[in-house]
Formats: C-alpha cells, sequence, structure tokens
C-alpha cells in the first residue's frame, strides 16, 4: 500500500482543525443563549422605563430631585453590589448566582409596578440594581469562562445585536405602552423573558467545574463600601437644594465618606478574602482601566438619562417619540461595538481603537453641551452618535484588557473592578449633573420669572391652573403646557441640560489620557478556563520535576552510602 503524501496529510490536519473550531462555535453558541437571553431581560427591564420617566415621576408627584434619584437609586446599589458579585463569583457557582441574580431584578422591577408615590419606586429601584449588579459582573466572568480576550470580537455581534433590540425596542415598546395603556406595564414586560431565560440558561450553560475553596465573605468591607458611596451621592444629590455646599450637612456627609473610605482600604489591607484585593491596583492595565471606566459611566448612564428628558422636556416630544429621537446615539455604540469587535479578532490590536473612542467620547459630551431647545435635529443627531461611538469603542474593550492580564483566580474581582468603577462614575454623575440640572433650572425659572407670569397673564381664566400646576414644585408635563409658556420652560430646560452635560467633558479627557497611556499588551487565544487549566498543569510538572531531583538525590545518597559500607 503506498503511503499517503505529505500534502494529503496536510489537508486532513487542517480539515481536522477546521472541524474541531466548528464544533467548539456551535459549544459556545450554546453556552451563550441562555447568557445573552438573561442579558436582554436585564437590558429591556432597564431601558423600557427610560423614556417613560418624566412622565412617571410626574404622575406620581416627584420634583427634580426625585427623578434624579429613581436613577440614582439603581446605579448606587447596582455600583455596591457589582464587587460582592464579583468576589461570589470566585467562590461559588457562577451558573446559579446569575439565576438569582435574574430573580431578583425581575421580581423587584415587576414590584416597582405597584409604586404608589416616589420613595416607593425608588425603594424598589433600590433593590432591583442589586440584580442589575450580579447581571453585569456575572456576564462577563461567565464569558472569560467560555470565550478567549482575542476571540470575543468573533461573537460581539451577537452582543451587539441583543443591546441593539433591547436599547431601541425597550425605549420604544416603553413609550408605546405609556402613550396607549399605562405606565404601570412598563415593569411588568420583562416577566415571561425571565422565565423563559431561566429555562434557556438550566439548559443550555454548562460551565466546568470549580475547586471547592473556603468560603470567607469581607462583611466588615460591605458595609464600609456602601456607607461611603451612600453618604457621598446623598451630599451630591441635595447640595444645593436642601442645604448649601459648604454647611454643616456636607463637612458630616463628605467627612463620613472619607472615614469609611479609609476604613475600607485599612479592612481590605488586612482582611485574607478582601472584596477588592487591593493588590491589583499594582496592576497598571487594572488601574487605567478603572480610571478610563469612570468617565465611560458618566457618559453612557448620565447622557442616556438626561437625552430622553431633553427630548421630552425641551423639544415636546411624546415617550415614544422620545425613544425613536435617541436612535443615533444607540446607533453609533452598536456600530462600534461590532466593526470594532470584528477588528480586534481578526488584527488584535486594541490600543488604537480605544484612543479614537476616548477622543470621541469628549467630542461628543462637549457638543451635547453646547445644545439648545431649537438646535437643528441634524447636528443633536450627529453629537448623539459620535458619544455613541465612543463608549461603544471603549466600553466592552476596557473590561476585555482587564481579563486578559488578570490572573484567573481573580477574574471575577477583576472584571467586576472595572464595571463596580464604571457604575460608580455612572451613579455619582447621574447625581451631579441632576443637581447641576436642577440648579440651573431653578436659577433659570427665577429669571425669567416676569416672562412667565406674562405669557400666564395671556391665557386668562385658563393662566390660574397653570401657575398652580407650576408652583406644585413637581416636574411640569411641558409638552401639555400653553404655547407661550411651553416655549420658555423648553428653552429653561435646554439650557439646564445642555449645562449639565458639561460636566462628563473633563472626566472624558481623564479617561483618553489614561486609555494612552495603558501598557499595549497582545490579547491571549486562551479562555479562563484553560488557562486554569495550563496553570494547573505548569504546576503538576514542576511538583513532579522537584519530586524526580528528590527521588535522584535519595538515590544518589543511598548509593553513595553503599559504596562507603563496602569500602
Amino acid at each position: 500500500m503506498a503511503p499517503s503524501s505529505p500534502a494529503s496529510g496536510s489537508a486532513s490536519a487542517t480539515a481536522a482543525t477546521a472541524e474541531e473550531h466548528q464544533r467548539r462555535h456551535r459549544r459556545v453558541l450554546q453556552a451563550l443563549t441562555g447568557l445573552l437571553l438573561g442579558m436582554f431581560v436585564s437590558m429591556l427591564a432597564s431601558t423600557v422605563v427610560s423614556t417613560s420617566l418624566p412622565v412617571i415621576v410626574h404622575d406620581l408627584g416627584g420634583d427634580q430631585a426625585a427623578f434624579t434619584w429613581v436613577v440614582t437609586a439603581t446605579l448606587l446599589t447596582t455600583a455596591i453590589s457589582t464587587p460582592i458579585w464579583g468576589k461570589l463569583a470566585d467562590l461559588f457557582n457562577r451558573k446559579l448566582l446569575i439565576q438569582i441574580a435574574i430573580v431578583i431584578f425581575v421580581l423587584s422591577t415587576a414590584a416597582a409596578g405597584f409604586s404608589q408615590d416616589p420613595g416607593m419606586l425608588i425603594a424598589f429601584r433600590a433593590v432591583q440594581g442589586i440584580g442589575a449588579g450580579g447581571l453585569a459582573a456575572l456576564s462577563q466572568v461567565i464569558m472569560a469562562d467560555i470565550i478567549s480576550p482575542r476571540e470575543r470580537g468573533r461573537y460581539m455581534g451577537l452582543f451587539g445585536a441583543v443591546m441593539a433590540v433591547a436599547t431601541v425596542g425597550g425605549p420604544l415598546l416603553g413609550g408605546f405602552i405609556t402613550d396607549t395603556l399605562d405606565w404601570r406595564w412598563n415593569f411588568f414586560i420583562a416577566i415571561p423573558f425571565a422565565v423563559a431565560a431561566l429555562i434557556m440558561m438550566q439548559r443550555t450553560l454548562h460551565l466546568p467545574a470549580r475547586p471547592k475553596t473556603k468560603v470567607r465573605i469581607d462583611y466588615l468591607g460591605i458595609v464600609l463600601l456602601s456607607t461611603a458611596v451612600s453618604l457621598l451621592l446623598v451630599w451630591i444629590t441635595n447640595a444645593g437644594n436642601d442645604y448649601d455646599w459648604w454647611s454643616i450637612e456636607t463637612i458630616l456627609m463628605v467627612g463620613g465618606s472619607l472615614l469609611a473610605t479609609i476604613l475600607f482600604v485599612v479592612v481590605e489591607l488586612r482582611s485574607k478574602e478582601p472584596l477588592v484585593p487591593l493588590a491589583m491596583f499594582r496592576n497598571r492595565t487594572f488601574t487605567l482601566a478603572v480610571i478610563a471606566s469612570i468617565a465611560i459611566g458618566v457618559a453612557m448612564f448620565g447622557t442616556s438619562v438626561f437625552l430622553s428628558q431633553y427630548m421630552q422636556m425641551a423639544r415636546g416630544a411624546t415617550p415614544t417619540e422620545a425613544g425613536l429621537m435617541t436612535i443615533p446615539m444607540i446607533a453609533g455604540l452598536l456600530i462600534a461595538s461590532i466593526v470594532i469587535g470584528g477588528l480586534v479578532t481578526r488584527h488584535g490590536h486594541w490600543k488604537p481603537y480605544l484612543v479614537v473612542g476616548g477622543v470621541l467620547l469628549i467630542a461628543g459630551s462637549f457638543l451635547l453641551s453646547t445644545m439648545e431647545y431649537d438646535t437643528n435635529f441634524v447636528l443633536v443627531s450627529l453629537y448623539m452618535f459620535l458619544l455613541g461611538a465612543g463608549v461603544g469603542m471603549t466600553m466592552q474593550n476596557l473590561v476585555l484588557i482587564v481579563q486578559n492580564t488578570a490572573k484567573p483566580t481573580e477574574i471575577g474581582v477583576a472584571s467586576s473592578g472595572v464595571t463596580f468603577f464604571r457604575s460608580l462614575g455612572g451613579t455619582v454623575g447621574v447625581s451631579a449633573m441632576g443637581a447641576a440640572l436642577a440648579s440651573s433650572a431653578t436659577g433659570l425659572v427665577a429669571h425669567r420669572q416676569s416672562d412667565i407670569a406674562g405669557a400666564i397673564a395671556k391665557l386668562g381664566e385658563k393662566g390660574a391652573a397653570v401657575a398652580e400646576q407650576l408652583q406644585s414644585g413637581a416636574i411640569p408635563n411641558v409638552a401639555q403646557l400653553p404655547d407661550g409658556v411651553r416655549v420658555i420652560f423648553e428653552d429653561i430646560y435646554a439650557q439646564a441640560i445642555a449645562h449639565s452635560f458639561l460636566i462628563a467633558v473633563p472626566l472624558a479627557a481623564v479617561s483618553l489620557i489614561a486609555i494612552v497611556f495603558l501598557p499595549n499588551v497582545p490579547l491571549t487565544r486562551m479562555t479562563t478556563s484553560e488557562r486554569v487549566a495550563a496553570s494547573e498543569a505548569d504546576l503538576a510538572t514542576v511538583s513532579t520535576a522537584e519530586g524526580m531531583d528528590t527521588l535522584t538525590a535519595t538515590a544518589q545518597g543511598a548509593a553513595s552510602a553503599a559504596s562507603r559500607t563496602r569500602r
């Protein structure tokens, strides 16, 4: 029988490799099915109410501070719980944890639909954030379990599609429900999707077994971190309204936050299983990625919240129309995320795209701060697209490069660390932007009081009802105000919201500087599970080699002793 030629052998090897790649691709897709559906549930439940919040807060009798806290409460608990979930992911079954997070998220979201006042809504939104923190942290950790950093871009199209459907469809669906049914149904819409996600995740998500370890939870660290962040946010939100920026309350809250932060650092340095291992900050990639993520959080959360308010209160849009009008930002995020993800996988280069994304963040944030109530919407769309593209280029890639350099045993806390500071940046950013908006709007209303009084006087008998609504302290429904009064308030809110966007500009500049100094480390093609297996194999090899050296030394010693005995 004639031997096979080298060419045929090479062709067989190539075919076998291609077949193995296909099998691996099918396994990854199967595992991602439930995870993608879980992410869709969380994003849908968050975005479906975004365009309806002005109507919701108005119906519940809330003011601008209540509007800010409805958003901030979720972001606050998301930020606090993210590193906790990340630490739990390094200790417990990750599949079970993400299923628990989905249940917490959806049940609290449904409960928010029964709110009777702003306080009740804020409380349920805070619980919702605990589940959201789990989904944000665990989805990143599980992705690292089944997809290597270099191959991640290949699957970004799937994540981009989920993001597109949830972030574009959610506000549109929420606006339609609010305009046609009742805003409370926005909170119930995610329940059937959550049930489907839990079933799919149970059937399709199969993760490698984790070694049993002794569990230690840093409870004191959790309390101190929660205290530090909460005091800071309460101060930012209420300063300038309930008390002066320079006051006893400011000293107590800021001082308490600083004290809690110092104690948190001390506890983390002494803890055997710290909530946030401070040793990770010795890793230059992690530290710079954290700094950059803070500005990403402000851009992502702050602008999405206040752009919807701008569309409704400065341009007279309905909730449905506001959802349509923010599509350019989502389009920029989606296109940049998919295209850049594919380029990273194909070429392995990531840093140039991050730098461009940082530049776009600065440009988008600054241009949005120049908006007026009658700015050409084509220009507003361009500004939103630039900002969205900047977020799409940077947000996921910062997590990616941290996972690329983190130890496999710390992948949970490393991933959640970046996500935590991104959420923290968004939380503080929304609070600061909301405080700036409320202060600016109050000042502008006082400045234009004579214009408002003149416009109300022209309404005759109808003017009394309008004046009573404006003096109630609740956020006005600008679209329903009479024309003369409506134009004044559209101008006021346009100026106030645009002014709040200026806060994001210097933070975006800091983010760009951090990105420029990031070490340009090549992306590995190994998943976290494969890196753990490789580390164990290396350890076994070293142990075997040390054992062989010991046996050799023992044998040589025995031979030497025998030789001396014979002599």
